[in-house]
């Protein structure tokens, strides 16, 4: 189970995250929905250990991770796909799925540890391109590889930051589907997207994030029964904005950016 309580983020001085708690149950999904700017990004690394200078609890099973530095972390079990998928374009996908891989298995994790085989069985495409560069995937499949670099850590608990961004909608839905998948073998999601279909299509619990705060939070079969109330949650007609303080989530723009894609957080 993943805990988050009281976490505080933000670049260059200004707050952008805004005491945030929320938990993710072990084996489902727990979307965070908002629009650009509500603070996903910056949520999500604060999680991983890549946002310095967070504040309050972020906790895996009882163990606190917060002030670990990101490989302490992904090596408690937190693994992370990217937004931007953020590959290594000159190398191809039989070395990244090397270089991803473990030297030695010592640890066991809930749905099993994942190795290269069982990857590219639930990614059949990414075997069809073991010798292609990444540079010359197409979006969905660079994403199909970002995935499979996480999941070869065999994380407890798989962070995704808006993993169908630039896909057409087709590969969104084959997106959903490995979501759902990978819940239903025992992993534990965090996921975050603008895109309130995507989170009311595979969450148990989705949360809304305005202005770094979390607003609403609702049951993921109240999201998919009755999805006007979602819609209404993340737009709420005539409500006020939420004050945000200091920088807001645009400052990300040179935090973790991968110099290999050139693509910034959002």
């Amino acid at each position: 189970m993943l805990d988050l309580t009281g976490v505080t983020a933000g670049y260059g001085g200004g707050t952008v995250v805004h005491g945030v708690d929320l938990t993710v149950a072990e084996g489902t999904v727990h979307a965070v929905v908002g629009h650009n700017g509500a603070g996903k990004t910056t949520l999500v690394h604060a999680v991983a250990g890549l946002q310095p200078g967070t504040s309050g609890s972020v906790r895996l099973n009882g163990v606190e991770l917060r002030g670990l530095p990101a490989h302490r972390i992904a090596r408690a079990g937190v693994g992370l796909v990217p937004q931007g998928r953020r590959v290594f374009r000159r190398l191809t996908v039989a070395e990244h799925l090397r270089l991803a891989e473990p030297r030695r298995r010592h640890i066991t994790r809930p749905g099993g540890t994942w190795t290269t085989a069982r990857v590219l069985e639930l990614l059949p495409r990414l075997a069809e391109r073991l010798g292609h560069r990444a540079a010359h995937l197409s979006g969905g499949e660079q994403q199909m590889l970002a995935l499979a670099r996480a999941l070869l850590g065999s994380p407890r608990v798989l962070l995704m930051d808006e993993p169908t961004e630039g896909l057409s909608p087709a590969l969104a839905q084959l997106v959903q589907r490995l979501v759902v998948t990978l819940a239903a073998d025992g992993m534990t999601v965090l996921l975050v997207s603008p895109s309130p279909a995507l989170a009311a299509s595979c969450a148990r619990t989705v949360s809304v994030l305005t202005s770094g705060r979390v607003t609403a939070r609702l049951d993921g079969e109240q999201a998919r029964n009755a999805p006007e109330s979602l819609r209404r949650a993340l737009d709420p007609a005539g409500a006020p904005p939420v004050p945000a303080t200091g920088a807001d989530e645009g400052k990300e723009a040179g935090a973790g950016a991968g110099a290999e894609t050139g693509r910034r957080p959002g």
